[in-house]
């Protein structure tokens, strides 16, 4: 299993992922801690996949959704389960879309990239970002790679050094909230949240 191998994999199970996620809202008092610090409601929820439960639940609390996926299938479950919301068939890798939002959320999302694609995403996200946008994203707890499974086909994870991610998120103009390896109260997830200040602060 490579990097490469996981839009296609998500392409192929996008509905079976879709009945066994987890709906319980685990990820609720994050996502509201987000859209505390975001200076408004257009999100960009990039790897959105389905829609549900977060992007739904981000729409019900007023956001204005673009979602981003580069697997068709989970785009086809997107536009049903958020019709009033706006989809963009695309890979998150060198994303301009030529806007700004007030939060960008990559919820278990990023860390299915190779360690080098997770490195250039930081100044994707600094080009979609103005004064006080926020910025939420999952990694690992420490540097490593891992195998996961979904619906029974094995998929790639990664992640940096915690400290690798604090200078990234510096070097391209971000602040951090606040980061949390396994969160217990959030099934485990190690989340990050940040705030963009500019990169001439």
């Amino acid at each position: 299993m490579r990097p490469e191998d996981i839009l296609p994999t998500y392409d192929r199970v996008a509905r079976g992922f879709a009945r066994s996620r987890d709906r319980t809202l685990f990820e609720r008092r994050w996502l509201d801690r987000a859209l505390n610090h975001a200076p408004g409601r257009r999100v960009l929820d990039l790897g959105c996949g389905p829609g549900k439960p977060i992007a739904s639940y981000l729409q019900e609390r007023r956001g204005e959704i673009t979602g981003v996926d580069g697997a068709g299938s989970m785009l086809v479950l997107f536009r049903e389960n958020l019709p009033h919301a706006r989809a963009i068939h695309a890979d998150m890798r060198g994303l301009d879309l030529g806007e700004t939002f007030d939060l960008i959320l990559a919820w278990n999302s990023m860390f299915h990239l190779s360690v080098d694609d997770q490195r250039a995403m930081f100044a994707t996200f600094a080009a979609h970002s103005h004064a006080r946008t926020a910025l939420m994203f999952t990694s690992g707890p420490a540097a490593g790679e891992a195998m996961g499974k979904v619906e029974g086909e094995t998929v790639y994870h990664a992640s940096l050094d915690p400290a690798e991610y604090r200078k990234l998120l510096n070097e391209n103009g971000f602040d951090v909230v606040s980061f949390v390896p396994e969160d217990p109260t959030c099934n485990g997830h190690s989340v990050w949240l940040a705030r963009y200040r500019g990169l001439h602060a």
